[in-house]
Parts: C-alpha cells; structure tokens; sequence
C-alpha cells in the first residue's frame, strides 16, 4: 500500500524515525560492537569464480601523482570515530569533482576499503574521491547511516578548499546497499528528517549527481526479493531491527523511490543482469524523465552482482562513470 497523502506519509515516517534513534541510542550506550566481517572483495571472488572462471580481482593501484590519506575523522559520536579516506592526484590545482565511494555488504558487512582501487583510478583521472565508513547494523538500526553518509558529504564541502573541490559538483557512488545509500541521500538532501543531530555544520548535505551500481530503489517493489526470512533472517530486516511483513510502511519509507522528485540530481545507472538488484530502476527514471532529469542506464549481460569489483568489468565501469560525470558536469 502507498502513501497517498504527504503529510501523512511525513508524520508516520518521523514517529518511526524517532522510535529508532531512540533505541540505537540506547543500543550504543552498551555497545560491544561484534563486526561482520563476512562480505569483502576476496569473498565475493572466491563466490563468484565457480560461475565466472575468467574474472580476476582489481589490484590496488599506484599512479605517480597520487595522494592516498587514511583514517581522516569526518564526525565523532561520543567515543566513536568515523572515518574515511581521501584520494586525489597532487598535480591539480584547480577545483575538481568530489565522489563519496559507498561500500557494499548488505548493511552489515563490508569496509570503506572496498573501493579503494575505483577510488585510486578515478583519483588519476582527476576527480576528488572519498571513501567513507558508515554504522552498519551491527551497530545501529536505519537510519543511522543515512546520517553518517551526510555528515561525510557535510565534511566534504566545509574541506572543500582543502582537497580542491567543487562544492557544487559532489557525487554519491555506491554498490549493492552501498548503491542504495547513495540513491537514498540523493533524494533526501537537506531533509530535515534524514540530516541526524548537525551541531558545528552550516554545510548542506545535498548531492549534485547519483551513481547506483546496483543498488536497490525499492524494497516493497515488486522486483525486489529483500525482505524474504524464510531460511534465514534477511539484511534488510536486520537493519531495519522490523521483518518486512510486519512493518512494510517502514520498510517502504526507507526506500529511496519514495521521495524521488523533481529535485532529484542526474543519476547514473549501472547494473548486473540481476533483475532484483536494482528493484524499482524503471518506475524511478520514469519520475526523472516527467522531470526532465538526465539519467542513463548501462546494465552487463550475463553479469555477477559484485561485476564491478572484478576485472572483466572494472574499466568499463570506470569509463560509464567518467563518461555520465564529464555529461553532468561538462568538463
């Protein structure tokens, strides 16, 4: 069932968020953070390669003039350091695009280092990259990444002078649930209800382009299996702390299509052949296209979810990137 009516739809969507702030922060006060480390690159390889013997993982990159700084804290909660790493190439001077690279792992899985070398390679291509960790759902329920992923943005534009960005060109890339987040900040820039306690921040947290790679926009669509518990407990009911069939408007709420508008930035599209991976695709360019809002889709044939940690289809993703952003940005 959708929501019919705005406000309506405001008011179920604060008294839920507020419920879940309420118990991730009583959840943090007895924290003793129990990580999963399940899903990185060397898993999803060792997976993938049963059903795709010519692929190969990415190796790290080193190019002459980049610069590759680590464990830089973007925002503090109590004790708990967030932090993210920067990538850019020394020699230019000039103000270049800033992209905040999402990891993948379900919401409860994965690393900031997962897309080091997408950080590394678009780094020398000129761009402004920053790899950013976010709670997962060991840690806190939805949507506390939202907020962290917006306290990174807000980071990036108060350093903006620092790290030669343009403010006004900031990008959100991510795959898998890291695809979502980026979709979800997206279309939820400035909202009051998805910006978390903003205490010495004047910075907006809006982004100008989206980058989805496989990420979904729904989990209510049609096209989207998240949410089934039938053998085991699925990553979005983790993360949402509610199974799907006992708080769908939640679930409905957290989803990026919701709020997807005519102030919706352009959005790049880049896809597995895995039709459930990117639930809800069409019904959200169809809003941008009403809009009159550049977006592009490129979707492989016969493709793994996890494609773009693999060589195979590493530099084709890299050239859709550069190609969408040079479109967006007019380099």
């Amino acid at each position: 069932m959708k929501f019919q009516n705005r406000k309506l739809k405001a008011a179920f969507i604060w008294v839920w968020i507020l419920f879940l702030q309420k118990m991730n922060a009583q959840y943090l006060e007895g924290l003793t953070q129990v990580k999963d480390t399940s899903f990185n690159n060397r898993s999803a390889f060792k997976k993938t390669l049963k059903y795709f013997p010519n692929i190969s993982l990415v190796s790290e990159m080193h190019f002459d003039a980049l610069v590759q700084k680590n464990d830089i804290v973007y925002c503090i909660y109590g004790k708990r350091k967030m932090k993210l790493d920067v990538f850019f190439d020394k020699n230019k001077k000039d103000k270049q695009t800033a992209i905040i690279l999402i990891h993948g792992g379900g919401w409860r899985s994965g690393s900031r280092e997962q897309h080091h070398q997408m950080a590394q390679k678009l780094a020398s291509l000129g761009y402004v990259c920053f790899t950013p960790e976010y709670r997962l759902s060991t840690e806190a329920l939805f949507p506390a990444a939202v907020y962290d992923i917006k306290a990174s943005i807000r980071w990036v534009r108060e350093n903006a002078d620092k790290y030669n960005v343009n403010p006004n060109q900031i990008v959100s890339l991510g795959f898998s649930a890291g695809g979502e987040l980026a979709a979800f900040v997206g279309v939820t820039g400035n909202m009051p209800l998805f910006e978390g306690e903003v205490t010495k921040s004047s910075s907006k947290s809006q982004v100008n382009a989206i980058i989805d790679i496989d990420g979904t926009l729904s989990f209510t669509h049609p096209e989207s299996s998240e949410g089934n518990d039938a053998k085991n407990i699925s990553a979005g009911t983790y993360w949402f702390g509610y199974s799907r069939k006992d708080n769908p408007k939640l679930w409905e709420a957290a989803s990026p299509l919701s709020y997807v508008n005519a102030s919706t930035p352009p959005t790049l599209f880049i896809n597995s052949s895995i039709p459930r991976m990117h639930a809800g695709r069409d019904d959200f360019r169809k809003v941008l296209t009403e809009n009159g809002i550049y977006s592009e889709v490129h979707e492989f044939e016969n493709s793994p979810h996890a494609f773009c940690l693999f060589n195979l289809w590493f530099d084709p993703t890299i050239q859709y990137i550069d190609q969408f952003l040079t479109n967006v940005f007019k380099k």
